[in-house]
């Protein structure tokens, strides 16, 4: 069995002093200290986690999940292959099948959600395979709001700013990335246009393996995660995708299965990015990248991850506490992505983590898990 670790436990033996901390808590309320978490935290104090590991929530299906939105502890939904979304409201004890009318068929990508009853579901491919879902009522019920009507567009990520304000991303067309965006929370889409946009490199495209080609970080800062081409790039935006910045990350691309797939910031300066090439049984080398300037610049992780890495998430209220996951384990950065080291085998393919401290992770033949202690998991 191996080992992860709980969020809470985490963050009580390892969040950064309440000066350094970036995410503010909600609310008037403080952090507790360590004793008032759960978790065995003299182990975690010591570098030998033990005890706690990722709690497998059985899902009755075997969709692969590569979009995940963890609301809170109770709260997450998951969608993916067959057209398939989930939602779970008590911690992963059931789900319900919510998927959208007419998605079967589909590869549901990415899903971004508000609340246990607002959320936005992408769906990716070329042409009319792209489409864009909303509901408010707990996927009791879904709209259309947005079907692709070009086929040389291929839509991989979403991301929102705020529950009104959100992107979405589509691979080269006309040379440039496409940017889709939203003023009404998913009910209406418009293309922007792509002047600020820097030319894409030969053979460059985002990856939808995880939703995490697209996030975003405050009001306004955005990044877009690529690769296929001779440089794997993050490009910025500081004003919700009008304008863009390219930057080379350090993550080895120059081939269409090798570049970031992932990236996520904890406020508008600190950046990780993870990839390396997809293929089962390639090396990945160099496949954990950070930036302290908003992704301006990237230097390479100094013990990267072993191996190729899809999604990436901070643990909240801290600011070195990370995770990566892959098909074949999960990492964990106590040190802002400096280094990680292995946490558990367990194939996920993206990852999430709350306010409230609870992080979840989805991936193949149907795996959503909660990160809790005990000594049953993964």
């Amino acid at each position: 069995m191996a080992v992860g670790m709980s969020a809470a436990a985490l963050v009580g033996v390892l969040a950064a002093p309440a000066q350094a901390r970036t995410t503010p808590l909600p609310g008037p309320s403080a952090l507790p200290g360590p004793s008032a978490l759960p978790g065995p935290s003299a182990a975690l104090a010591s570098g030998s986690p033990s005890g706690l590991a990722w709690s497998l929530k059985a899902t009755a299906t075997d969709s692969r999940f590569r979009g995940l939105a963890a609301v809170d502890r109770s709260t997450a939904w998951v969608s993916g292959s067959q057209g398939k979304v989930l939602r779970t409201v008590d911690g992963g004890r059931s789900w319900a099948d919510v998927s959208p009318p007419g998605a079967a068929g589909l590869e549901l990508r990415d899903i971004e959600a508000f609340d246990a009853r607002r959320a936005v579901a992408l769906s990716i491919g070329e042409g009319q395979d792209s489409r864009v879902w909303w509901t408010e009522d707990g996927g009791a019920s879904w709209t259309e709001t947005f079907r692709n009507p070009d086929p040389r567009a291929f839509y991989d990520c979403l991301t929102f700013f705020d529950p009104a304000h959100g992107l979405a991303v589509s691979d080269p067309v006309d040379g440039k990335f496409r940017i889709l965006s939203t003023a009404d929370g998913g009910r209406s889409w418009r293309v922007l246009a792509n002047t600020g946009m820097p030319d894409a490199l030969p053979g460059e495209a985002g990856f939808a393996a995880s939703g995490q080609c697209l996030v975003s970080s405050g009001p306004a800062d955005v990044w877009l995660a690529t690769g296929g081409g001779a440089n794997a790039r993050v490009l910025h935006s500081a004003d919700r995708g009008l304008t863009w910045r390219a930057a080379d990350s350090t993550v080895p691309a120059g081939d269409p299965a090798k570049g970031v797939f992932g990236l996520a910031f904890r406020d508008r300066g600190h950046g990780l990015a993870v990839g390396g090439d997809y293929r089962t049984g390639q090396a990945s080398p160099r496949a954990g990248a950070l930036s302290a300037d908003a992704g301006r610049t990237w230097r390479p992780a100094g013990a990267p991850p072993p191996a190729y890495r899809s999604g990436v998430a901070w643990v909240p209220y801290t600011a070195s506490v990370a995770l990566a996951v892959g098909p074949t384990g999960t990492d964990v950065t106590l040190d802002a992505g400096r280094s990680w080291r292995p946490l558990a085998t367990g194939s996920f393919d993206t990852v999430d983590c709350t306010a409230d401290l609870a992080c979840w992770a989805a991936g193949e033949k149907g795996r959503v898990a909660r990160l809790e202690p005990g000594d049953g998991g993964e």
